[in-house]
């Protein structure tokens, strides 16, 4: 079992100190705010994730009708172009 890079061992070192310095009353209550803390900033990143996700496929839905207006406009300065040529000439 290792969660954040903290071995067995080190999670029980861990758990003895908080038990120490908390006590046995306290530590219930830290454990309940430190899993909503957890929870809270789990949800929080995947909020970005999913916000990061629509962006990303707005600007690549953007990027594509560019990609295909692009060409339509180029021919139509073009024959603008040749247009007035022939007007000059």
């Amino acid at each position: 079992m290792n969660i954040f890079g903290i071995g067995l061992p080190e999670m029980g070192v861990i758990m003895v100190v908080a038990l120490l310095i908390f006590g046995p009353k306290k530590l219930p209550e830290i454990g309940r705010s430190m899993g909503k803390a957890i929870r809270g900033f789990q949800e929080a990143s995947s909020e970005f994730q999913n916000e990061f996700k629509r962006e990303a496929q707005q600007l690549e839905q953007v990027v594509k009708t560019t990609a295909e207006l692009e060409p339509k406009q180029i021919e139509s300065v073009q024959k603008d172009v040749e247009a007035e040529r022939l007007a000059e000439g």
